[in-house]
């Protein structure tokens, strides 16, 4: 019997700066996940898509004001040639004003098959990309990068590390923080004692159950310290 081949993820990135984004993508877990075809990248250079004679990609804003902006024609032609190629589950703008990534967002990203992400730059994009082109709007954070690169570079690597066979021990990542809405349990390594700075009898018990039990108690514990906006 034959065994069945899955389809690897997709995500093809939009981007003014391609460099600038090339190296998440040839290091550690996500390197090892493209060597594995568990995903494909694919980094795309918007300058390929410009018209101009020196390869313009901004402009001036329409009614004045600083900076400049993103202008639509070389954004549309590459989505329009990309989506005659393959269906894609959504059409991703790194935004500051997106939904908030989170945990949830990563799990169900990984579910898809074909993925863009588009990386503004200056001022953003015309809002007429966000309109008629973008399925989903995507913040990292409640600050402004000079890019959408970084934040792309992040939404990938936390949507990779997800899929089935990029991390070995799979349920590694089944007991990463926020996957339960709370933050991880401490953990520990050898040796047992350091310089009389010991670990807690508990892990050494042997006893499964009662340390699955102590590490959700650390956990609740952890997470009404640190971040008890997750409790609510």
């Amino acid at each position: 019997m034959k065994k069945k081949t899955v389809s690897p993820l997709c995500i093809d990135i939009i981007t003014v700066l391609p460099k600038l984004i090339e190296s998440p993508f040839q290091h550690s877990i996500v390197k090892r996940a493209i060597d594995k075809k568990l995903v494909k990248v694919n980094i795309i250079n918007l300058r390929d898509y410009s018209t101009g004679k020196y390869q313009s990609l901004d402009d001036y804003m329409y009614g004045g004001g600083a900076g400049m902006v993103m202008m639509i024609e070389p954004i549309a032609k590459c989505i329009e040639k990309l989506k005659k190629k393959k269906t894609y589950d959504e059409v991703i703008y790194m935004s500051p004003d997106g939904e908030l990534f989170d945990q949830k967002m990563a799990n169900r990203l990984s579910l898809n098959k074909n993925l863009i992400i588009l990386c503004g730059h200056y001022k953003g994009v015309d809002e007429r990309v966000r309109e008629y082109f973008i399925t989903k709007e995507i913040s990292i954070g409640n600050y402004v990068l000079s890019g959408g690169e970084l934040p792309a570079a992040v939404v990938c690597d936390a949507v990779i590390r997800l899929l089935p066979g990029v991390i070995s021990d799979e349920t590694s990542a089944l007991t990463d923080s926020f996957q339960d809405g709370l933050l991880s349990p401490p953990v520990y390594t050898r040796p047992a004692d350091y310089k009389g700075m010991k670990i807690p009898d508990i892990l050494l018990s042997g006893n499964t159950k009662r340390v699955d039990e102590w590490r959700h108690e650390r956990s609740i514990e952890r997470t009404e310290k640190r971040r008890p906006d997750l409790l609510k």
